[in-house]
């Protein structure tokens, strides 16, 4: 498969930015469903931590992007479970 990619670009050289974008695509979505794996609303030990989610601190930024929420202001509403 990449013995035939670098021998259309070699024929072709206008395919190489095309390639490259391809490439940086799926290295990126990869990266983000790596990423989506690894965050605190996902089990995969259920028999030691079956709700990981109620062990995070209220200041704890679990988005990405916080735009109008400062997260290191909050304080906790509600008992411990």
């Amino acid at each position: 498969m990449i013995k035939t990619v670098f021998q259309h670009a070699k024929k072709h050289p206008g395919l190489i930015p095309q390639f490259f974008f391809t490439f940086l695509g799926m290295t990126g979505a990869a990266l983000y469903l790596i990423r989506l794996a690894k965050g605190p609303h996902v089990t995969w030990d259920k028999t030691n931590n079956p709700e990981p989610w109620n062990k995070l601190s209220p200041s704890y930024q679990y988005k990405f992007v916080a735009i109008n929420t400062d997260y290191k202001n909050l304080k906790k509403e509600g008992p411990d479970f």
